[in-house]
C-alpha cells in the first residue's frame, strides 16, 4: 500500500511539473478540463447519479471549463471566482454545522458546478499569472496538510468535526496554522515574494491564514459528501490515493479566492 501511494505520488508530481512548466496555454486548459471532468464524474458518483449520467456530467463540466478558459472574458472570470468565494464564506459554514444532505439532483449537481468550475478555471488563470504563483498557493494547502497531520497525531485531543471527519482535531488546525505562518514568513524572508510583494507582508500573511481556513472547509465539505454517500474515497482512479476529489478537495476552496485576488491586483 505504501509503495503504491509513493509510486502514484511521484507520477502525479511528474505529470503536474511537466504540464505546469512545459505545456502551452491551450493544452494547459485541456489539462485543467480533464481534472475538472474526472472530479465531476466522482462528484456525480458521490451524489448517487447513474453511470451514463455521471459520464455526461463529467464531460460537460470539462467542456465548460475549457470553453470559459478559451474565451478569456475577464468579467466572467471575476464573477465565477466571486460566486465561489461567497459559496465558501457564506454557505458552507452553516452547511457543515447543520450537515445538510444533498436533497435532490438539482441541488447536488448545481453545487458541483459551483465547486468545480471556478476551481478548475482558477487553476488555468493562476498559471497564466505565473507557474510559481500557482505552486505557492498550492503549497499553502500542502504545508497545512502536513502540519495538521503531524500536529494532530502528536497533540490531537479535541475533535474538530467528529460527525464529519473524526480524525481531525483542533490541535491539528493550530499546527497547520503554525506551519503556514512559518511557510509564509520563509517565502517573504528569502526574497521569494511571490504572493506578498504587491500587497505587503501583513496582508500577504493574512491571505495565507484565510487560505488555510478555506482549505479546512474544502476538506471537511468533501468529507461530509463521502460520509453521506457511505464511502471512504471519492473513487479509485489514483491507486493508493483514492480519487481526484480526494487530492483536490482543499484546492477547490482556496484556488478561486487566490485567483480572484491575483486577477484584481493585475487588472
Amino acid at each position: 500500500m505504501l509503495r503504491e501511494r509513493v509510486v502514484t505520488a511521484v507520477v502525479l508530481l511528474l505529470v503536474l511539473g511537466i504540464a505546469l512548466f512545459w505545456l502551452p496555454s491551450e493544452p494547459w486548459w485541456g489539462f485543467c478540463s480533464l481534472v475538472a471532468a474526472a472530479a465531476a464524474w466522482e462528484w456525480a458518483g458521490l451524489t448517487k447519479q447513474p453511470g451514463p449520467f455521471r459520464l455526461a456530467y463529467g464531460g460537460t463540466v470539462g467542456v465548460v471549463v475549457y470553453a470559459i478558459a478559451a474565451l478569456g472574458i475577464l468579467p466572467l472570470d471575476l464573477c465565477l471566482f466571486a460566486v465561489s468565494a461567497l459559496f465558501w464564506f457564506v454557505l458552507v459554514p452553516p452547511w457543515l454545522r447543520n450537515r445538510w444532505p444533498m436533497a435532490n439532483p438539482v441541488t447536488s449537481l448545481g453545487c458541483g458546478v459551483v465547486v468545480l468550475i471556478p476551481a478548475a478555471l482558477a487553476l488555468a488563470r493562476l498559471r497564466s499569472h505565473s507557474p510559481w504563483l500557482l505552486l505557492a498557493v498550492c503549497a499553502v494547502v500542502w504545508v497545512a496538510d502536513i502540519g495538521a497531520y503531524f500536529g494532530g497525531r502528536k497533540f490531537g485531543k479535541r475533535k474538530l468535526a467528529p460527525q464529519i471527519s473524526p480524525g481531525k482535531s483542533w490541535e491539528g488546525v493550530w499546527s497547520a496554522l503554525f506551519a503556514v505562518l512559518v511557510y509564509g514568513a520563509t517565502v517573504y524572508a528569502t526574497g521569494l515574494q511571490i504572493v506578498t510583494s504587491t500587497l505587503g507582508w501583513p496582508i500577504g500573511m493574512l491571505l495565507v491564514v484565510i487560505l488555510l481556513a478555506l482549505s479546512v472547509e474544502g476538506d471537511l465539505f468533501e468529507s461530509l459528501l463521502k460520509r453521506q454517500a457511505s464511502v471512504k474515497d471519492s473513487s479509485n482512479l489514483l491507486p493508493g490515493h483514492g480519487g481526484v476529489l480526494d487530492r483536490i478537495d482543499s484546492l477547490t476552496s482556496t484556488l478561486p479566492l487566490a485567483a480572484l485576488w491575483a486577477t484584481l491586483w493585475s487588472s
